[in-house]
C-alpha cells in the first residue's frame, strides 16, 4: 500500500504550501520535523523515544508524533502529502518492515503501513544511517557527489554506499554494517560474537573504555581527544590505536565501494580536524592501487536522519 508515488501538483493549488512529516527514530530521542521541497525544515520537533516502555509504546509515541505535526501543518494552511520515517537497525526497505531493532525492540513492524494506515498518507520507511547518508549526498557535505559512502561513528560504526543519491540495502536490509569488520584478529570481544570489530577498537564508546581512569569517573571520546591534544600518553595511544583501526577500515571499504567521498558523521566526527588529520595521513599510507577518497566531516550534523526521512517522503512524490 502507502509506497504508491503520487504527483505533488495532484494535491497543490493556488496558495497552497506542501509538506512532508519525517521522523529520525532513535533509541534515546525522535527528531521529527515538516520539511518542504527540496529539503527545507519548516519546523523541527524532538521528543523522547521512550524505549523502556516496550515496542508497542513506542510504536504509537512514533504515530502520534507523526499524526501531531501533519494536523500541525493543516493548522498552518500546509498540505502534509507523505510521511518517511528513519528507524535503526536491519529494515527492510522495500516491504516497509522495521525487521529488528534491539534499541527499540522491535521485531517485523509493519512500520510503514501504520504509519500509512494514521495519517492516511503515502509512507516511506528507511534505516537511519542510510537516511543520513542520503541527505549527505544530496543535501549535505557530498552534495552532487554520485558515488559516496557515509560512515556514522558514535557508540557503534555503521556506514552508507550512496550512489546517484540512493543508498543501497542490500538483500537482507542489513547492509553497511562496517563496524563488525574485523581488523584485530582476536581482539576483543564483540557483542555480535566476533572479535577484533571495528567498533571494538574505533567508536566512540570503545575509545572512552580503552582509556585508563585512575579515580573511575565517567569519560567520553570527546574527552579522551582534547586530553591527546594536550599530550595525555595515554590518550595519545588510544586516540591513535582508534584511528589506525578507523583507516583500517575505511581502506576495506575502498576496496570494495571505490567511491570519490566518504562523510564521517557521528559524534566522533565532533573532534574535527583532530580526527580528520590522523585519519586522513593513516589512509594515504595504506593506500596501494585504490584511489584516495576525500574525506568530509558531515555537513548537516544531528539533522541527517531526518532529512534523510523526508527525502524519502519526497521520492514518493515523483
Amino acid at each position: 500500500m502507502p509506497s504508491k508515488r503520487i504527483c505533488a501538483a495532484d494535491r497543490e493549488g493556488p496558495g497552497i504550501v506542501t509538506v512532508v512529516v519525517a521522523l529520525d527514530v532513535g533509541g534515546t530521542g525522535i527528531k521529527a520535523a515538516l520539511v518542504r521541497p527540496p529539503g527545507e525544515i519548516v519546523r523541527l520537533e524532538r521528543h523522547a523515544t521512550g524505549a523502556r516502555r516496550g515496542p508497542e509504546a513506542v510504536i504509537e509515541t512514533i504515530l502520534a508524533v507523526a499524526g501531531g505535526l501533519a494536523d500541525t501543518a493543516r493548522a498552518a494552511g500546509e498540505t502534509p502529502l507523505a510521511v518517511g520515517l528513519a528507524v535503526p537497525g536491519v529494515v527492510d526497505e522495500a516491504n516497509g518492515t522495521a525487521v529488528w531493532s534491539a534499541n527499540l525492540g522491535f521485531r517485523d513492524v509493519p512500520l510503514r503501513e501504520l504509519a500509512a494506515q494514521r495519517l492516511n498518507l503515502p509512507a516511506a520507511l528507511g534505516h537511519d544511517v542510510r537516511a543520513g547518508g542520503a541527505a549527505e549526498a544530496r543535501l549535505g557535505a557530498a552534495r552532487g557527489v554520485r558515488h559516496v559512502l557515509f560512515v556514522a561513528v558514535g557508540t557503534g560504526i555503521a556506514a552508507a554506499h550512496v550512489v546517484d543519491g540512493r543508498a543501497g540495502g542490500g538483500a537482507h536490509g542489513a547492509a553497511g554494517e562496517l563496524g563488525h569488520v574485523v581488523v584485530r584478529p582476536g581482539g576483543t570481544p564483540c557483542f555480535c560474537g566476533n572479535r577484533g570489530c571495528l567498533e571494538t577498537v574505533a567508536s566512540a564508546a570503545a575509545i572512552a573504555r580503552a582509556y585508563p581512569t585512575v579515580t573511575g569517573d565517567p569519560i567520553t571520546a570527546a574527552d579522551v581527544a582534547a586530553r591527546a591534544a594536550e599530550g595525555d600518553e595515554a590518550a595519545v595511544r588510544v586516540w591513535r590505536d582508534a584511528t589506525a583501526a578507523l583507516a583500517d577500515g575505511l581502506l576495506t571499504a575502498q576496496a570494495l565501494y571505490d567511491v570519490a567521498d566518504m562523510v564521517i558523521g557521528g559524534g566522533l566526527a565532533e573532534a574535527g580536524e583532530a580526527l580528520f588529520a590522523p585519519l586522513r595521513a593513516a589512509l594515504r599510507e595504506r593506500i596501494t592501487f585504490h584511489r584516495e577518497p576525500r574525506l568530509l566531516p558531515a555537513a548537516l550534523g544531528d539533522r541527517a536522519g531526518c532529512l534523510g526521512a523526508a527525502l524519502l517522503a519526497l521520492d514518493l512524490l515523483g
